[in-house]
């Protein structure tokens, strides 16, 4: 089964994947947990030139390329190995930001969906999960510290990703579970558990 976690910046996914790793673990599932970008010495280097903050004239293109880039790394030599050995993948982020941080917050529209065709190899999530968070209150939740280049984008930009996310949630409600992400923890992972086991069974 293939996991995804998304959310605006602060919107605790770090916390939650962290968590629903362990609750699997303890049920005795074999569990894979990567990251976007990243997850590969390959994709972690793109990572550092897309989040540097000297990069501030990165192109929107540019930008979207080099996610497509770490994506299609991780989907060959992560995400689809796991898989293909009966093991759980989780991922923090997928093709899901790109289209809100890129699609919609870069303006680049439909062009990042059809970047990401060749990046995904027709791998996508079977779940979902969308930790639902106005963009104010991340920003709030991240506080003073130090920021990367896409966290330190103007509030227009994420309220462009947050129109994204919402665009996203009711296009795709089959496989995207939006959790109220102003919860506490607990009630967010105890939710999040319950959805994951009641998708592996059905799977």
């Amino acid at each position: 089964m293939f996991i995804t976690f998304e959310g605006g910046d602060g919107s605790g996914k770090s916390t939650q994947i962290a968590k629903l790793k362990d609750a699997l673990q303890v049920k005795g599932f074999d569990v894979v947990l990567t990251r976007e970008p990243g997850g590969t010495p390959i994709s972690e280097k793109i990572r550092q030139v897309i989040l540097d903050k000297d990069n501030q004239g990165m192109t929107p293109v540019t930008e979207a390329l080099l996610y497509a880039a770490a994506r299609a790394q991780l989907v060959r030599q992560v995400i689809i190995p796991a898989l293909e050995e009966g093991r759980i993948v989780i991922c923090d982020r997928f093709l899901d930001s790109s289209i809100a941080y890129q699609g919609f917050g870069r303006q680049l529209g439909d062009a990042v969906d059809n970047i990401n065709q060749y990046a995904i190899a027709g791998c996508m999530p079977d779940l979902t999960i969308f930790l639902k968070l106005d963009p104010a209150s991340g920003r709030e939740r991240i506080g003073s510290r130090e920021k990367d280049r896409i966290e330190m984008e103007s509030d227009a930009f994420h309220q462009r990703v947050a129109e994204g996310y919402r665009w996203l949630e009711e296009n795709y409600p089959e496989r995207i579970l939006a959790v109220d992400a102003s919860q506490s923890i607990e009630e967010i992972a105890a939710k999040i558990e319950a959805a994951v086991m009641e998708r592996i069974h059905a799977l």
